[in-house]
């Protein structure tokens, strides 16, 4: 199973391998606070995407066909997670974005949970 959280909420233990999928680290937020088991920085967007997004944040759909593209040669990290899933059962995507409605987190889970089906 495949979730996504926000860094801002506490870990939890049902959270299973915890995944920081997002280039920034969270300001004000230590490393044994988020209890990360693995950073992958460079799954996130990149910084070009993430500036567009903040210019053009009512383009969502266009940002996740974009993202998506970039995504396609970042298939070893894809897979890593999906490898995590297996041995852990559960991963959660952790992101920093303050919008829980469209984030990178968001996108990514829907192309994990496509590449498993």
């Amino acid at each position: 199973m495949i979730r996504i959280k926000k860094a801002h909420q506490s870990p939890a233990q049902k959270d299973g391998c915890r995944i920081m999928v997002d280039r920034v680290w969270p300001r004000g937020v230590s490393k044994q606070k988020l209890k990360m088991d693995v950073w992958l920085k460079d799954i996130a967007p990149s910084h070009e995407l993430r500036r567009w997004l903040t210019q053009n944040s009512q383009n969502w759909d266009e940002f996740k066909n974009k993202y998506r593209e970039e995504l396609k040669d970042k298939t070893e990290f894809l897979n890593q997670i999906l490898d995590l899933e297996k041995e852990n059962e559960i991963v959660t995507l952790v992101y920093t974005s303050g919008n829980t409605e469209q984030n990178s987190a968001i996108v990514l889970k829907e192309i994990l949970d496509e590449l498993k089906s």
